[in-house]
């Protein structure tokens, strides 16, 4: 019988890309009271860092010593930051001591990351850090292999998704709104491909964990979709 206290726990969500994980995990953490981890902004941060090298997002030999030199010599940081920019993601990120959570959000980079995370030794690289941030519990998750390879034992796992069309129509309307060229079309395009690159890739492919909660974004409102994944994980708490 529960005594009414809560134990805190992992909270793995995961999607294609569009769905709103970066949103609903942040107003989630929020509510909760968790930390946040957006994984995806790692995976970003060594496209972007690769550009600037420059490596080329095709050599895995390069790419993997790249980020286990990002993460040994700490040159890329995440921090929780009330305000900071990045999607909404609650999140500042840091390389080399710049603030570059505006800049690993741009289409290029997005369709870099599919590349980059593909690579085993990249992966292999961030999974620990991965792990390091989530092990004590209270802590939302939000990335596309986190109930799968990342917490496959996280205690409540979401898997968030959308229909490509509202997935294309939400980006497109944000890169408007950053004040960049787009055009629907073009924006379609990339969420298939970056999907197919996504679900295909060798390693760690994107796919819905046997126990993971679906959760279709397409045409809910936020506040109603985190109101209902609270509750779940507030049972989960009170079970123990």
């Amino acid at each position: 019988m529960s005594s009414g206290r809560r134990r805190a726990v992992r909270v793995a969500i995961d999607g294609p890309a569009g769905a709103g994980k970066s949103t609903v995990a942040r107003r989630l953490a929020e509510r909760l009271g968790y930390l946040l981890l957006d994984t995806g902004a790692l995976y970003r941060t060594v496209a972007l860092a690769a550009v600037r090298a420059p490596i080329r997002w095709d050599d895995p030999e390069a790419l993997g010593a790249l980020a286990a030199d990002l993460v040994a010599r700490k040159r890329m940081v995440i921090e929780r930051a009330e305000g900071a920019t990045g999607g909404g993601s609650g999140m500042r990120v840091l390389l080399d001591g710049e603030d570059v959570s505006t800049a690993i959000r741009s289409p290029d980079v997005s369709l870099g990351a599919s590349r980059v995370s593909a690579v085993p030794a990249v992966r292999a690289a961030l999974l620990d850090m991965q792990r390091g941030q989530g092990a004590e519990g209270g802590v939302v998750l939000e990335g596309r292999d986190i109930g799968t390879v990342v917490f496959p034992d996280a205690e409540v796992k979401f898997f968030l998704t959308a229909s490509p069309e509202v997935r294309a129509r939400r980006r497109y309307e944000e890169l408007v709104a950053q004040g960049k060229e787009a055009t629907y079309e073009t924006t379609f395009a990339d969420v298939e491909r970056r999907d197919k690159a996504d679900t295909e890739r060798p390693v760690a492919p994107l796919r819905q964990a046997d126990d993971a909660i679906v959760v279709d974004s397409s045409h809910r409102d936020v506040a109603e979709l985190v109101e209902e994944m609270a509750l779940v994980v507030e049972q989960r708490e009170r079970a123990g």
